[in-house]
């Protein structure tokens, strides 16, 4: 790669398809030596990634926003939308923090006859007469639900579409990827328990991948735990699996059950 290397007493490696360059640090990682590494491999088809042994610290250029904006720019042929489906749409919300790309989760309030009570989900929810489009509904129900305004984010792509398995076998649902940039403030309706910041990289590992039973009942489920005990399973699981799939071809999709 050509970087420097520093004679210092600690030393990253930066490693891809099992081979490795060493690049010099001090006490920590500043911004300069995370920006000089990110643009020397981002142009670089392999999953590359910065590790500080024993393992403290890391980045994937896979989950990179500028190979995500270049992946989801590829043209897909998604199956159209039935017209007599309920449609409905979600946001997919990233952002750059600190060298890390992170996704946004809401987790919808308990609630009697919702059939996703309290899960973790996207923000987002079923297309209005007066939205023109999916894309609009899902900017509008952003608002609505956690207070962010993303009519003015860059739309960076979208998902194929989702259905749920077990409930309402005739809604679609039609994720739209935004970039935002800073620390938005958020102002939750009464639909939303929380908003969660994840980092995309440990669940792209598998890192955090757990088995649970969040309904309760004998069932075991495949998905990400979050901080804070969140668990992200079902039809928003399957979504950022096909995320996934979508920037890194060669991911290895695990199973929901």
């Amino acid at each position: 790669m050509g970087l420097p290397v520093p004679q210092t007493k600690q030393r990253f490696a930066v490693e891809a398809s099992g081979f490795t360059h060493e690049v010099g640090r001090g006490d920590r990682v500043t911004v300069a030596q995370r920006s000089l590494l990110k643009a020397s491999l981002s142009a670089s088809p392999l999953p590359w990634r910065l590790t500080n042994s024993p393992g403290t610290f890391q980045i994937s250029t896979m989950l990179d926003l500028d190979r995500i904006r270049r992946r989801l720019a590829v043209p897909r042929n998604d199956p159209p939308i039935p017209t007599d489906a309920r449609q409905a749409a979600v946001a997919v919300i990233l952002r750059d923090r600190r060298g890390l790309t992170e996704l946004l989760f809401i987790q919808r309030a308990v609630k009697d006859g919702d059939p996703w009570s309290g899960h973790m989900a996207f923000p987002g929810g079923h297309k209005d007469p007066e939205d023109v489009d999916l894309l609009a509904a899902a900017i509008r129900e952003t608002d609505e639900e956690i207070g962010l305004d993303i009519s003015d984010a860059a739309v960076i792509g979208s998902l194929p579409p989702a259905r749920p398995m077990s409930v309402r076998r005739t809604m679609v649902v039609k994720p739209f990827v935004f970039e935002i940039n800073g620390d938005p403030s958020f102002a939750p309706n009464h639909e939303v328990a929380d908003v969660v910041w994840t980092p995309l990289d440990a669940m792209y590992r598998g890192e955090n991948h757990a088995v649970d039973n969040p309904e309760g009942g004998a069932m075991q489920f495949n998905g990400f735990r979050l901080g804070g005990g969140h668990f992200v399973w079902g039809m928003t699981y399957r979504m950022v699996q096909t995320f996934f799939e979508t920037v890194d071809p060669g991911y290895q999709r695990r199973p929901e059950w």
